[in-house]
């Protein structure tokens, strides 16, 4: 269950199992409760997670010892996309 009481995939492998993760159930809150898939305040609306689509470590792009001036790239998903772990490569400096 999310912080909102709705709930995000039925259970903690099911986020991560099958192809590209679990098609998320609900919406996703920051921290302070705010809904970002909904919210002006994040005009991007990705996830980073660093993952291959089945979950392991894409050790290449997960922004590992990333630096500002540097050109990696790591893996993150659009949310609104829905699969958790579908994504492309952006760069590490992209906010």
């Amino acid at each position: 269950l999310c912080p909102q009481g709705q709930l995000l995939a039925k259970s903690w492998s099911s986020l991560f199992g099958g192809q590209s993760g679990a098609a998320l159930q609900g919406p996703i809150y920051s921290f302070n409760g705010r809904n970002i898939l909904l919210d002006p305040l994040w005009p991007r609306r990705s996830a980073w997670h660093g993952s291959t689509p089945r979950g392991g470590h894409a050790r290449r792009w997960d922004c590992q010892g990333w630096r500002s001036s540097g050109t990696a790239e790591g893996m993150a998903t659009a949310l609104g996309e829905g699969r958790l772990l579908a994504g492309q490569r952006h760069n590490c400096s992209t906010p």
